[in-house]
């Protein structure tokens, strides 16, 4: 009989209390000072999806890439922050943000040169380097990464920060960074993501 019992409390435990659960839709609801007042049915407040994906129904196509392709000579495409989203970038390329507070920051030049000169593995990756020299101008990267001073930073194609550096990579550091990511080693044929 104990047993029962305690099973019975467990699974009543388990459903929490009732005066939990939201209103059904156009339900009146008691406020506090006693009087009843009508709710607004769930439906007309729009609400955020947490995967960051539109709902099927209202799924819109992405924006085309901005000639995010790798150059003649190989090397990955390099954009401005400004005339790009981060949102782009989804499923098709691993954006690397370089930020600085100026253009003129020592390190932001040596990254920008070491990429450029040595990028020729990085667009094998479907990296897309995306430049952003700018605080004032407050783009949708500085808005959603908030760095400070200078910073590299590697989103994945799935559009999580898989990497922040406060110092300069050369390629060769990214793109050992880049094969050891999830993605990455899916795409390459090593599914295994255990060693």
């Amino acid at each position: 009989m104990k047993l029962k019992f305690m099973i019975f409390v467990m699974a009543l435990a388990a459903m929490g209390p009732a005066r939990e659960a939201p209103p059904p839709d156009g339900a009146a609801v008691r406020t506090p000072d006693g009087a009843t007042a009508a709710t607004q049915p769930r439906d007309t407040v729009p609400q955020r999806n947490p995967a960051r994906l539109p709902p099927v129904a209202q799924r819109v196509e992405p924006d085309p890439l901005p000639d995010a392709s790798p150059l003649d000579d190989g090397s990955p495409q390099v954009l401005d922050a400004a005339t790009v989203d981060p949102d782009q970038f989804l499923w098709t390329a691993r954006p690397v943000v370089i930020f600085a507070d100026t253009a003129d920051d020592p390190a932001f030049v040596d990254q920008v040169a070491s990429l450029r000169r040595d990028g020729r593995a990085l667009a094998s990756r479907d990296v897309v380097l995306v430049l952003d020299s700018d605080p004032s101008a407050n783009s949708a990267w500085r808005q959603q990464l908030r760095p400070q001073g200078f910073s590299l930073v590697l989103i994945d194609k799935d559009g999580q920060v898989k990497i922040r550096r406060p110092v300069p990579w050369d390629a060769r550091e990214i793109g050992r960074a880049i094969d050891r990511l999830p993605l990455r080693r899916q795409e390459i044929g090593r599914g295994s993501v255990m060693r």
